[in-house]
């Protein structure tokens, strides 16, 4: 369980710290590379919806998972981040229709 619960917090972040840099490109006018770096994020979201669906398909099965302040922790990491890179991806869009380069 703990391998899965970290595997959540650590793809999550990558996901995030993706997004991020894709806005940084973005404001500079790199529209392709902040495009390029979204795909990133969104393999590293993969990941971590992997190790989510590990544990929901252990409670699927009737093994109990126990729900503690990590798992919580870890879950919330999830929503951040996937909330981070819907925003992450309008907020190109704009920079991209407002003038950006695909450089």
């Amino acid at each position: 369980m703990l391998q899965a619960v970290m595997g959540l917090i650590v793809h999550s972040g990558n996901t995030k710290s993706e997004c991020m840099e894709a806005l940084k490109l973005a404001k500079n006018g790199k529209i392709r590379e902040a495009k390029e770096k979204i795909e990133m994020a969104n393999e590293a979201l993969i990941n971590a919806h992997h190790s989510q669906t590990g544990l929901l398909t252990k409670e699927a099965s009737g093994e109990k998972v126990e729900v503690t302040m990590l798992l919580i922790h870890a879950q919330d990491h999830l929503m951040n981040a996937i909330t981070f890179r819907d925003l992450a991806i309008e907020m190109i869009d704009l920079h991209e229709r407002l003038g950006g380069t695909t450089i």
